[in-house]
C-alpha cells in the first residue's frame, strides 16, 4: 500500500499540468522547463540562421523569450504539441528579428558616405533585393512547416491536407456556408470541446443553430472540421487562406 501511494507522488507531470503550472506563476518549474529544452531551442535557431548558434548570440536569447512566449500561449486545445507550437512561434520570432536587423543594415547602408554614389545606390539595390529574396524563403518554409503541423492535427481526425483541397465546396455559396458553421463551432465553446475531445463533428448541435440542412453539414464535414481547426488555432499562413475563401 505505501509503495502504491510512493508511485502516486511520484508520477511524472505531464507537459500539460507542466505548463498549466507555469501559468498559473510557477516561475520555478518555469525557469527548470526553458533550461532543459535549451538545446531544442538553440537547433530551432540555428535551423532559421542556418549556422551555429551559441547560447551568447542574439538570436539564442531572441529564441528563448519566444520560448517563454510559446509557453504562455500554449493551449493544448489547438490540437499540437508544445514542441510543435514552440518552434513555430521561435522561428517566426527570429525571423522578425533578422529582418528587423536587416532593414537597419540597409538603413546604414543608404547614407554611409561613399565617394561613388553609384555605388552606394547599387549596394542599397542588392540588399533590398536580399531582403526580400530572405522574406520570400523564410515565408515559404514556415508556411510548409504550418501544413505540416496541421496535417498533424488532421491525422487525429483521419484527414489529410489534401482532403481540404480536395473536400472544398465548388460553389463560393457553399464555401461560406461551411466558414459560417466553422466559425460557429470555434466561437462555441461546447462545440468547440466536443471537436477537439471527440474528434468529431457536432452535427446534432450544429443543426439546431444554423439554416443548413443536415444533409449539406454532412456533406461538407470534413471541409468543417479542417476550417475549424485553423479557427480555433494558431495558424498564420493558412489564416490567409481563410481570407481567400471569404473573399470568393
Amino acid at each position: 500500500m505505501l509503495s502504491m501511494l510512493f508511485m502516486v507522488k511520484k508520477r511524472k507531470r505531464t507537459m500539460e499540468e507542466t505548463v498549466h503550472l507555469i501559468q498559473q506563476g510557477d516561475t520555478k518549474l518555469q525557469n527548470e522547463l526553458i533550461r532543459s529544452y535549451k538545446p531544442f531551442i538553440a537547433k530551432t535557431v540555428s535551423s532559421v540562421c542556418k549556422r551555429y548558434i551559441h547560447e551568447s548570440d542574439d538570436e539564442f536569447s531572441i529564441g528563448l523569450i519566444a520560448f517563454n512566449e510559446a509557453i504562455q500561449k500554449y493551449s493544448p486545445e489547438k490540437g499540437s504539441s508544445l514542441i510543435s507550437f514552440s518552434e513555430v512561434i521561435i522561428k517566426r520570432r527570429v525571423i522578425d528579428y533578422i529582418r528587423t536587423q536587416a532593414k537597419h543594415q540597409n538603413f546604414k547602408i543608404d547614407y554611409s558616405s561613399t565617394d561613388n554614389d553609384e555605388d552606394q545606390n547599387n549596394a542599397s539595390i542588392e540588399n533590398e533585393l536580399s531582403i526580400d529574396d530572405f522574406k520570400r524563403k523564410t515565408d515559404e518554409e514556415l508556411r510548409r512547416e504550418e501544413i505540416l503541423q496541421f496535417n498533424e492535427v488532421l491525422g487525429q481526425y483521419d484527414l489529410s491536407f489534401s482532403d481540404l483541397v480536395q473536400q472544398s465546396p465548388k460553389h463560393a455559396d457553399a464555401r461560406k456556408n461551411a466558414m459560417n458553421v466553422a466559425k460557429l463551432i470555434a466561437d462555441n465553446e461546447e462545440l468547440k470541446q466536443i471537436l477537439l475531445e471527440k474528434k468529431r463533428l457536432p452535427i446534432k448541435q450544429i443543426e439546431n443553430s444554423v439554416s443548413i440542412s443536415r444533409k449539406t453539414i454532412e456533406r461538407n464535414r470534413k471541409y468543417i472540421i479542417a476550417m475549424s481547426l485553423i479557427l480555433i488555432g494558431d495558424y498564420v499562413y493558412l489564416r490567409d487562406y481563410i481570407k481567400g475563401v471569404l473573399e470568393t
